[in-house]
């Protein structure tokens, strides 16, 4: 293959300039007894206040709870580089290598076929037959809109709450969406719910349509909606904006949006992860041990503004999350759009 003629000379000067970090004295992956493992990003690179930063973080707890021996990332400058990240930590011998989000999930399969003595854990990347060197991470995206909208429930006075969604088309949408709906229903009944789905916009705009975003939650303050809850990427960022901007609390998931928007996301009340970071730091534990899952759920945190989300209505938000982990709450959501 390709990959095979790089020096190594000339591999340490591509991943400096790709953004690689690691321990200043990196030891031999391919010794036996050494566990390595690495992460490659997206785009977005390693800070994106969400789910690869709370992965990185899980890595970093792993080693430092002796799971792992070494860790090490490469933040991708351009997509057409994810295969070769993955490649040269392949080549490298590291016995894990995690992709986190879904855009890398094409190179990651492609490359699990390609390495099978590595194992591959993608964070948020549902596969429903994957290789059996790789590890598909989920997150209860239903359940994660479920106690967005009871918190809206909880915190508007109008009576009238909002969701701005990306195209219900896509599973991860209309289980936030949807599970958002139910949950204002479970914890308030006569609030009124109106959820607004970017169902008629242009795919080459999918996940970043901030202008139809904004414009959306515009509209849907306007017609009385005093809490704003938005999924989506960047077009969920420009309903976040467009709430501050209109001074309208707002919820958001997928990232901490508080941190990521900074003054731009001020009426962020809470934001609700997936918990990448925990569930990582178990499955180096599985996987070093020889006991790797076929697959693995993984759970959801809250970060609320303290200055916005009381502690009872804290309090009343972790009874919900144990409820739905431990099902005696339950979205009712199906897993795609009827």
């Amino acid at each position: 293959m390709r990959y095979a003629s790089i020096t190594r000379l000339a591999a340490v000067v591509w991943i400096l300039a790709l953004g690689i970090s690691a321990c200043s004295s990196q030891p031999d992956c391919r010794r036996p007894e050494v566990f390595c493992a690495a992460l490659v990003t997206d785009t977005r690179g390693l800070n994106d206040f969400g789910l690869t930063q709370n992965t990185w973080a899980g890595l970093q707890r792993a080693q430092a709870n002796g799971a792992v021996d070494h860790i090490a990332y490469i933040e991708s400058l351009d997509k057409r580089d994810y295969e070769k990240n993955i490649a040269f930590f392949a080549e490298e011998g590291y016995d894990v290598i995690v992709t986190a989000g879904i855009g890398l999930q094409e190179a990651a399969l492609h490359s699990a076929d390609l390495y099978p003595g590595a194992s591959f854990i993608g964070m948020n990347q549902p596969v429903e037959n994957p290789p059996p060197n790789f590890i598909p991470v989920t997150f209860p995206e239903d359940q994660m809109g479920f106690l967005a909208g009871v918190l809206a429930a909880r915190l508007t006075r109008s009576k009238t709450v909002g969701a701005v969604c990306e195209a219900s088309g896509i599973d991860t949408m209309w289980r936030y969406c949807e599970g958002f709906r139910a949950g204002v229903k479970y914890a308030e009944e006569t609030t009124k719910v109106i959820v607004m789905y970017r169902d008629d916009g242009s795919r080459t705009k999918l996940f970043n349509d901030p202008d139809w975003g904004a414009e959306t939650a515009q509209s849907l303050i306007q017609s009385g909606a005093d809490v704003i809850f938005a999924a989506g990427g960047e077009t969920a960022s420009g309903a976040l904006r467009a709430a501050a901007a209109m001074k309208t609390l707002a919820i958001g998931v997928e990232r901490d949006q508080a941190a990521a928007l900074g003054e731009e996301g001020s009426s962020v009340a809470a934001s609700i992860l997936g918990g990448a970071g925990l569930t990582v730091e178990e499955l180096m534990r599985k996987i070093r041990a020889g006991n790797p899952p076929l697959s693995e759920s993984g759970s959801m945190e809250i970060i609320p503004a303290a200055e916005i989300i009381p502690s009872r209505l804290m309090a009343e938000a972790q009874e919900v999350i144990s409820g739905l982990r431990e099902g005696r709450i339950k979205t009712n959501v199906p897993s795609a759009k009827p």
